[in-house]
């Protein structure tokens, strides 16, 4: 019995041995010299990040010293020659939600390990790696490359902590920067924007979304609004107004219909749906489709649809003010002025009658309003 006993107390012993030694070494909630960190831009509907560790520049040369220039062989793991990790410590990790172009080249959405070749002459070459979850760049593999690029590096002032950045953020595009002591490595990164964001639209219609009219809408008007396939939003809107159990034919679809119409030149379809679209219409959305006649250059017919929702919604806000921006777009100031007033008597709200105020001192000089 004490034989087994002891036995037993000697395997427990071991046990706790293994699971000390192997807790303390995954205590990675321990400070680091090189901290983590992590930046994100949204580009679109991309998300793109980086993942990496932050190294000080601490009094020491850096490029061409503690970053050797060129590939080299660190001495360590399986990689006969390596580029830099891009920071410290694990893999530098770059992600995309969606596919990219950089220097004219496809990286396809995911996740990569970042490195970097930096040489002598001021320009270096971003490597993007399938390996993502390497330690540093002593497992790299160029047959693991999803892309490499060559940039120009670009000389700056001092930065202590190795910094990646996102500049020059528009709407389709960011710029990459890795900015250290005082050198930066820029790449430009691109994204189909319409393209990801229909590609997304078609599978969300699969999913909860489509179950919700408005879902169609917002589909429809934004591939009329962002060059998409104008045949799918009218199918898209069509879905919306009729045939579906959520379908309701509103002045909104109706509205997007007619302007999906009207971009493929059907006209006279496009005016009888806004006739059909009116009665359906609040004072302020008929208000707005005036407004977005002036914006068109179609002055009489805006008149005619100001004049409509007067007539429709007796002495409500903002008829009149409608009526003045249609007499405006087509010169007539003495009428602007006219209903200007009335429009002052029966805004809402102060900043209402601030703004009418205001075009009221612009009529009254002979100035547009629109």
């Amino acid at each position: 019995m004490k034989k087994y006993y002891s036995a037993l107390m000697a395997t427990l012993l071991i046990a706790v041995f293994f699971i000390t030694h192997s807790s303390v070494a995954q205590l990675n909630f321990l400070p680091r010299g090189s901290q983590m960190a992590k930046v994100m831009q949204r580009i679109g509907n991309t998300d793109v990040a980086v993942v990496y560790s932050r190294p000080s520049v601490n009094d020491r040369e850096i490029w061409g010293a503690l970053v050797p220039y060129g590939m080299n062989n660190f001495g360590f793991g399986t990689a006969e020659e390596s580029p830099w990790r891009a920071g410290a410590n694990e893999n530098t990790i770059f992600k995309t939600s969606h596919d990219l172009t950089i220097g004219g080249k496809t990286l396809p959405a995911g996740k990569y390990g970042l490195h970097m070749v930096v040489n002598e002459n001021n320009t270096a070459t971003v490597i993007f790696s399938k390996n993502h979850d390497a330690w540093g760049s002593y497992f790299y593999d160029p047959t693991e490359d999803a892309l490499r690029v060559d940039v120009d590096t670009k000389e700056i002032s001092h930065v202590e902590q190795l910094t990646f950045a996102f500049n020059e953020v528009d709407a389709t595009s960011a710029v990459v920067s890795l900015n250290w002591e005082k050198k930066q490595i820029p790449f430009k990164i691109e994204t189909d924007v319409t393209n990801n964001v229909l590609v997304d639209i078609r599978q969300k219609l699969k999913t909860t979304p489509g179950f919700a009219r408005q879902s169609w809408e917002q589909a429809a008007n934004f591939a009329l609004n962002n060059d998409g396939d104008l045949d799918e939003a009218l199918n898209w809107v069509d879905a919306a107004i009729a045939g579906q159990f959520f379908s309701q034919k509103t002045f909104n679809n109706l509205s997007i219909k007619s302007q999906i119409l009207a971009k493929q030149g059907r006209t006279a379809e496009a005016d009888a749906l806004m006739q059909e679209a009116l009665p359906l219409g609040t004072v302020f959305q008929v208000h707005g489709y005036g407004r977005q006649l002036i914006g068109q250059g179609q002055t009489d017919k805006a008149l005619e649809i100001f004049k409509w929702n007067a007539k429709s919604h007796k002495g409500t806000w903002p008829v009149h003010y409608g009526l003045a921006r249609g007499y405006s777009a087509l010169g007539d100031h003495k009428s602007t002025v006219k209903h200007l007033k009335i429009a002052m008597e029966n805004a809402p709200a102060q900043a209402n009658k601030d703004r009418v105020a205001a075009n009221l001192v612009k009529a009254e000089k002979g100035e547009g309003i629109n």
